[in-house]
Parts: structure tokens; C-alpha cells; sequence
């Protein structure tokens, strides 16, 4: 297998793609104008005004920080103990207490990084756009080592049983010895000749790892070994041209009580039976940012920009928030009795977890949010595209 950046045509995809494309007249033009999957250079497809509500919610900044912009990419924080790691594109590494903010070390890590953190088992680890792991020891942040992998690495790595499991943008997904960064196994699975850019990370939990890929595939492995439970279809590609045919999981699947929640672009939300990996349900519908789940619905961020919740048994269709059409929500958190997702112009949203109606609304730098909000026990982390880390909470 070649290089990522050779052998993959890298669409960068925007929210309210479906209609962009639609006036795209061929895929030569498509590829030359270059569309993010958070942000894109056509403006057919305004954002959704926001809408006055009466709050029901009143919500405040607990505390701040920043660690520099993204850049084009995605960052991902991470809470480990009662610590948030996390980190920008230019190289800085921070750790920061849980409750205060109080910074606790930051280094450079002296190169260009990617995906954002992975943190746990006594260290922290990060990716570089040129392939590297690099690991850093949790508690004062002095480097540990480094591992040279097949691409680059979009996601934020994933650490449980002293394995690190991280996955690069060529379809492999690689787990590592956390002590000293050695190569244990490594899956592979072929790109189509078309896909979208995937910040998708790794679900590591009970000896096991799941991730979906390109072309709709969500694949079980085993933690130690990674050797394959079972392979199923998210999504199966359809249509006539490479770009109706995109079916991609570009979003970190989620699991409770035996089950697992998985999405695609173009594809579907299904619910899995973890033991088997048969299929229990599955609703139509599409997704880049993702989904969460909790003890009673699946709730999803769409392509369009709506939140959708569905039963978490049977998949029926419980409620829809509309009114954040294409405003590139990010992939939604549950925190107690409300949903939250933050939006391309910072804003974070919570919602009625039994109704979908609107809540309380905050504003953060103007930034866009595009990782999942992390729940930090009685609040959210969020990390804008500035490189500000903002926790929220409930008053």
C-alpha cells in the first residue's frame, strides 16, 4: 500500500455537503476547489440564523485556557484522572487541573501536531501530520519516545492495557506497547478510490477495539492481538458515481449495555449486538460529526445540521432539532438531563435530552467547535479552532 496522500483522493467535505455537490457539474471541479469537512469555500448554503428561546438553563464558564489554533485540522482534548490534556497544531502540550484549570505543565513537542490526545496508562501521546507518535510522560510531561507509522494520523489515539491504538489516514489501524512505543499489531483496510477526510478515532473499552472505516465497515478487534471478532456493514456504497457512492464511518462509535452505536456519511445509524456483531436495527441516515447514546436514545448530529434522537431498543424516532441547519454541529455529548453540541461559530448549544427544545445557549471565541464535547463531570470541555478550551457549566 502506498502513501496515504498518494493513493487516496482526498475530498474535504463541508455540512450541507449533499447540496454543495449537487451544483458541483464535474468531480475534476470538485476536487480543484478543495471542500473542508467543517468548512468549505461555497456559500450556497447559508447557516441557520439562531433562534431567541426563553432559557430554561443558565450557563457559565467555569474556566479557560488556550493551546494554540488547529490549523486544518481537528483536536481532540482528553480527561484522565482529575486532569484535561490538550494540545494545538504548532506543538504545545498542556496539562491542566480538572476543577480549577490551573495549568500544570506544557511543553513544545518541537513539531507540527494532529488529532489531539490520547492520555492514560501514566502517559500522553500525539500525532504529527508526518506519521509520528510521540509519547510524553503524564506526569511532568518529559518525552518518553517515538514511533514512525504508515500516514498521518487525523484522530486522537486511544490507550487501555498499556496498548495505545491509534489509526492513520491509509485505512490502518495500529496498536503499540505503551512502555516503549513497539509495533504489537497492525489491521488494514483498503481505501476506496474516493473518501472523505476522517478525524475518526478508535473506541477502546472490555479487552476490545472498534472503529469504523471507508466504505462503511465498523470491524471488532482484539485489544492484545488485534485479531478480528467480527466485520459489519455501517453502510453499503450505492449510486452511480464515486461521489453517490461514498458510504464513510468518519466518526468515533459509541457503546452501552452490550450494544454498539455506529454512523456513516450516506449511509446509516445501526445498532449492533457487541457478542455477534449482528445487527439489531438500522435507521437511514447521514453523518460526519457523529453520535452519543445514553440509557435511553441514540442521539445524532446529521448531515444537515439537525439533532435526531432515536430509541435506544429500536431505533424509532423520539424527536428532531431543526433549527441548526447547517451550522456544522459537532458530534453531540450527554451531560445529565441535556444534549450539547457546539457549532462553526463557537457557540455551544444544550438541549432538552426529552424533547430536543432548547435550553441555554453560550457563546465561546467565535471559533468553530468541531470535536465532540467532553463531559467533565458536571459540565463540557470544548476546544474551538482557536485553541481555546472553555468548561460550561449548568449555574
Amino acid at each position: 500500500m502506498r502513501n496515504f496522500r498518494s493513493t487516496t483522493v482526498r475530498i474535504l467535505l463541508a455540512m450541507g455537503l449533499a447540496a454543495q455537490l449537487a451544483a458541483c457539474s464535474s468531480l475534476k471541479e470538485n476536487v480543484s476547489t478543495g471542500f473542508g469537512l467543517f468548512g468549505s469555500k461555497d456559500n450556497s448554503v447559508k447557516p441557520a440564523a439562531l433562534v431567541d428561546f426563553k432559557p430554561s438553563l443558565v450557563l457559565g464558564t467555569a474556566w479557560r485556557a488556550s493551546v494554540g489554533e488547529a490549523g486544518d485540522y481537528v483536536f481532540f482534548p482528553a480527561l484522565y484522572g482529575n486532569s484535561v490534556f490538550a494540545a494545538g497544531h504548532d506543538g504545545k502540550i498542556a496539562r491542566f487541573e480538572a476543577d480549577t484549570g490551573r495549568t500544570v505543565w506544557t511543553v513544545d513537542a518541537g513539531k507540527k501536531l494532529t488529532g489531539g490526545v490520547g492520555a492514560g496508562e501514566g502517559i500522553v501521546v500525539v500525532g504529527t501530520p508526518e506519521a509520528q507518535l510521540l509519547a510524553f510522560d503524564e506526569g511532568d510531561g518529559h518525552p518518553l519516545w517515538q514511533a514512525r507509522l504508515s500516514g498521518e494520523i487525523l484522530s486522537a489515539p486511544a490507550i487501555l492495557n498499556d496498548v495505545v491504538v491509534v489509526r492513520t489516514g491509509d485505512g490502518r489501524l495500529y496498536g503499540l506497547d505503551a512502555r516503549d512505543g513497539k509495533r504489537k499489531w497492525t489491521y488494514l483496510r483498503p481505501n476506496p478510490a474516493l473518501t472523505l477526510r476522517s478525524y475518526a478515532g478508535a473506541l477502546v473499552e472490555r479487552g476490545a477495539v472498534f472503529s469504523g472505516f471507508a466504505g462503511g465497515k465498523l470491524a471488532a478487534l482484539d485489544l492484545g492481538t488485534g485479531a478480528v471478532g467480527w466485520e459489519a456493514n455501517v453502510a453499503l456504497p450505492h449510486g452511480v458515481t464515486e461521489l453517490e457512492r461514498i458510504a464513510d464511518i468518519t466518526s468515533t462509535p459509541v457503546a452501552d449495555s452490550g450494544q454498539i452505536y455506529a454512523v456513516a456519511y450516506q449511509g446509516r445509524v445501526v445498532s449492533i449486538d457487541i457478542p455477534s456483531g449482528n445487527i439489531v436495527w438500522a435507521r437511514d441516515m447521514s453523518s460526519f460529526s457523529g453520535l452519543a447514546v445514553d440509557g435511553y436514545n441514540v442521539y445524532v448530529s446529521d448531515a444537515k445540521g439537525a439533532v435526531v434522537a432515536l430509541d435506544r431498543a429500536s431505533g424509532a424516532s423520539m424527536w428532531k432539532q431543526d433549527k441548526l441547519t447547517a451550522r456544522q454541529l459537532s458530534a453531540p455529548a450527554v451531560l445529565g438531563r441535556y444534549v450539547v453540541v457546539g457549532d462553526l461559530e463557537g457557540y455551544v448549544h444544550f438541549l432538552s435530552r426529552d424533547d430536543g427544545s432548547f435550553a441555554g445557549r453560550i457563546a465561546t471565541d467565535g471559533s468553530p467547535i468541531r470535536a465532540r464535547p467532553l463531559d467533565i463531570g458536571g459540565g463540557v470541555l470544548v476546544q474551538t479552532s482557536k485553541g481555546g478550551l472553555y468548561v460550561i457549566r449548568p449555574q
